[in-house]
């Protein structure tokens, strides 16, 4: 008896390390698709004024792509982002990158702060896409 709850005990184990590696190499590829999406982006956002200042690969189950880029104010003005996101339905990628930065500026200019610094986009590139948008230069960070 207690033979067969051993054995049960370790085909369940085996069964679960075979999902667990089959979920780790669905999230790799995944991951893999969504950064290679991205990549044809980052060219694009360059045409339109951002330079790219830090790339990074993170590789783990779920591969990361990491970007920041950086722009003067002037190069954003609200009629040239709004500009930006009218020409840009049919990305996603840019949509949403247009769409965070219009959203970060509107928020600033209603706390009534005045411009310091760049204009800073940072990109996680996941499963998940996660865009942050800064304006001035992070503590910690040297100019």
């Amino acid at each position: 008896m207690i033979e067969k709850l051993w054995q049960a005990l370790y085909d369940a184990g085996g069964v679960i390390k075979d999902q667990a590696a089959n979920m780790g190499q669905g999230a790799r590829e995944k991951s893999q698709e969504v950064i290679e999406e991205w990549l044809a982006v980052f060219p694009r956002l360059e045409a339109y004024g951002f330079r790219v200042t830090h790339f990074s690969l993170g590789v783990s189950i779920s591969p990361s792509l990491e970007v920041e880029m950086r722009a003067a104010h002037e190069t954003f003005p609200p009629e040239r982002i709004d500009q930006y996101i009218e020409t840009t339905r049919s990305s996603t990628a840019l949509q949403l990158v247009f769409n965070t930065v219009k959203s970060t500026y509107a928020l600033y200019r209603k706390a009534k702060l005045p411009l310091r610094g760049e204009l800073i986009v940072r990109l996680r590139i996941r499963i998940s896409p996660e865009i942050r948008v800064i304006i001035g230069a992070p503590a910690g960070v040297e100019e």
